[in-house]
């Protein structure tokens, strides 16, 4: 493929996944249309812009997820289209407007401006394992969710489980909305991410592991999360681009880890930190920290070789580190 061809977009770029994904691009000699909310504001495009390859291959675009039209330009001209953009956090005063609306009506206007293109090939959207887990099926350690799992919008209405609402009203649409326009989409389904950080702040997922070095000598939660490393969901969406084969969705998970097991590994890891030895009697809800396990096979297939737990945690602490975020 000539240089020239190379042109992709990056939707929300300065996010967490989606800075290592236009940091990977750029590595593999794409050159990335970048969507942001300010391209002027430096706290949120310093960082991509300090990038190699940036200065030569890297445009800003301003866009907002909720203006019809707003991604027209950004997706002009490119062969593939990267929508990571969409809000994460796990509480919420509005969840309609702060979480659902931007999910849902974001998704459907980036397909939209797709939709006017036709040099892209294939648009990859970043779902989430949420928007798979929340069935009403029990979640106990020995249960396998996979890519044909879909979470219950009315389910977590019920259980106010707004996050994994969004994500699944927003895939839900996605995959409407490409079927009747001929829209070659795929979807990334990562659970919690951790690894070090390109953005300046702190992301929801990585704030849980700040929250476990936090407590100290106070005691931590008995929580189970699949963690998965940010540079390999990036790669995942790279790879699920690049391969002619890929379709549908692609569950990106670690192996169930206990905050117990964490923290043996941040001890090892760091001796000097003093971290919570306790563990909480405070009952975790299942809903909230379920121990279920997530089937690899089929990200596997795409070539994805998960980095190690250890690896990840100890570049997500020295990251925070180096950030004075810790």
């Amino acid at each position: 493929m000539r240089e020239a061809e190379k042109v992709v977009c990056v939707t929300g770029a300065s996010g967490y996944i989606a800075s290592w994904l236009v940091n990977l691009l750029l590595q593999r000699g794409y050159t990335v249309n970048a969507t942001v909310r300010d391209p002027n504001d430096r706290k949120k495009t310093e960082h991509l812009l300090a990038l190699d390859g940036a200065k030569e291959r890297l445009h800003l675009f301003k866009a907002e997820l909720l203006e019809e039209g707003s991604f027209d330009s950004a997706v002009e001209g490119c062969i593939g289209v990267f929508h990571t953009a969409s809000p994460c956090y796990f509480s919420a005063k509005d969840p309609q407007v702060e979480l659902v609306e931007p999910a849902v009506k974001g998704t459907l206007n980036v397909l939209r401006s797709c939709a006017k293109v036709p040099s892209i090939r294939r648009v990859v959207i970043t779902s989430s394992i949420a928007a798979a887990s929340v069935t009403g099926k029990p979640l106990t350690h020995d249960v396998i969710v996979n890519e044909a799992w879909f979470s219950d919008p009315a389910l977590c209405e019920k259980l106010k489980e707004w996050y994994p609402l969004s994500k699944t009203l927003a895939e839900k649409v996605a995959w409407k909305f490409s079927e009747e326009n001929g829209i070659d989409m795929v979807s990334i389904n990562p659970d919690m991410v951790l690894g070090p950080l390109l953005q300046p702040t702190l992301n929801t997922s990585v704030e849980h592991i700040m929250e476990l070095i936090d407590a100290g000598t106070g005691t931590f939660p008995s929580a189970t999360c699949r963690w998965v490393d940010v540079r390999d969901v990036a790669d995942a969406h790279i790879l699920a681009f690049e391969n002619p084969s890929a379709c549908g969705r692609y569950c990106v998970a670690g192996k169930p880890a206990h905050s117990s097991e964490i923290l043996k590994i941040l001890r090892e890891l760091y001796p000097d930190l003093k971290l919570p030895e306790v563990c909480s009697d405070e009952k975790q809800s299942m809903q909230e920290f379920p121990a279920f396990q997530v089937s690899q096979e089929r990200v596997k297939s795409l070539g994805i070789k998960f980095t190690p737990l250890k690896v990840s945690l100890k570049d997500t602490v020295d990251s925070l580190k180096e950030k004075n975020l810790l």
